[in-house]
């Protein structure tokens, strides 16, 4: 038996001490597997999970949603109850898309001089955030805000203060804040590319990117139509912004023409920056998910849909613009559109009128 008062000190052995395993690096997401990312953006209408099944029957392997009404501040509560949130991830996971972007509210100004204005502006904005979270967006794309009267330098340090006051307390995880360019319509910051990098300057402490929207940049007098203009600016952008932070691209065509100013999408390859042009957008070297470029970048349409079908299509020409072999691209449903059922619904409306039998209606018309 040992005696308890021998002090003899044992030898160190250092593999005696308990060294913990290091945390494994975590996989990238199976949407940054290098493949084209081609989404579009969808509606959330009756049930928010919906957005990501109809994604899937347009062809598209990524998506872009509103978390809630985009046009009406939020009345009573704003969160996503905690079994709808778990629902739309696990429904994410089975259709496998990615990214998953979504579009703040176009009420949202923190740029505003108005005090109650930006303080409902903040607020809406941190809803978004916990929304986003909640169901497990990568990205979160917002527009910058408008002067109003203010002084652009003004107004960029109330749109950064704003956003880190609104992100206060919530934990973001893998969540970015994506600022959308503009194009530069009324007194709207973020025209410039150099406004875009004044605010991801004064945001160093949030998770912060780019979402570059090609109608926007056409609008603001960038000419992205040429090869040459192409190049010169994109060469603007990693000048300012960086392109290794432009995770999401908006393309949309544009209704009206260069340096307009004025923002109306269109249809891809109707308007005025052309089919030939988004080939060489979707194909450039330093945009597509090559070495260039970046692995998990988004090609997400917010193009209009004036007929049943048009939101198919404008997905269906950027799989044969990026030159994707259609039996490997995404498969669409045949006759699926987002506007099918509203379409039904005004055709069993004027159906109705006349069963009732040839009343005149206001005016002395049938």
């Amino acid at each position: 038996m040992a005696d308890p008062l021998d002090k003899t000190e044992l030898a160190y052995d250092v593999s005696d001490e308990y060294r913990p395993e290091p945390a494994p690096i975590p996989e990238p997401p199976a949407w940054q597997d290098g493949s084209f990312r081609i989404g579009i953006h969808t509606s959330i209408a009756g049930d928010i999970a919906g957005a990501l099944d109809i994604a899937s029957k347009l062809g598209a392997n990524a998506l872009q949603i509103f978390s809630a009404s985009p046009r009406m501040w939020p009345r009573g509560g704003t969160r996503i109850a905690d079994a709808d949130a778990a629902r739309f991830r696990e429904r994410r996971s089975e259709l496998g898309l990615g990214p998953l972007v979504i579009h703040d509210n176009y009420l949202i100004n923190l740029a505003s001089p108005d005090r109650v204005m930006r303080a409902r502006s903040i607020q809406a904005f941190h809803d978004e955030l916990v929304r986003a979270v909640s169901l497990g967006a990568d990205f979160l794309v917002a527009h910058p805000g408008c002067c109003m009267g203010s002084e652009t330098s003004q107004a960029i340090s109330e749109i950064a203060q704003g956003m880190r006051q609104a992100a206060r307390g919530i934990k973001l995880g893998d969540l970015r804040i994506l600022i959308e360019n503009t194009s530069g319509m009324g007194s709207a910051v973020g025209a410039r590319f150099e406004e875009i990098k004044a605010i991801l300057d004064e945001t160093r402490d949030l998770p912060m990117g780019v979402c570059l929207d090609t109608a926007h940049m056409f609008e603001a007098g960038y000419e992205i139509t040429s090869e040459k203009g192409l190049d010169w600016t994109l060469e603007l952008v990693e000048r300012t912004v960086g392109l290794d932070r432009v995770y999401v691209l908006h393309v949309n065509d544009s209704k009206t023409p260069l340096g307009s100013r004025v923002d109306r999408h269109e249809h891809i390859g109707r308007g005025k920056i052309g089919l030939q042009a988004f080939g060489r957008i979707l194909n450039h070297p330093r945009l597509g998910p090559g070495l260039q470029g970046l692995a998990g970048r988004a090609f997400i349409l917010e193009t209009p849909i004036d007929l049943p079908g048009d939101d198919r299509r404008n997905v269906r020409a950027l799989w044969e613009l990026v030159g994707v072999d259609p039996k490997q691209a995404p498969k669409a449903v045949d006759g699926f559109s987002m506007v099918r059922g509203k379409k039904k619904k005004i055709s069993t409306q004027r159906a109705r009128r006349k069963k009732v039998g040839g009343k005149k209606r206001p005016g002395g018309k049938k």
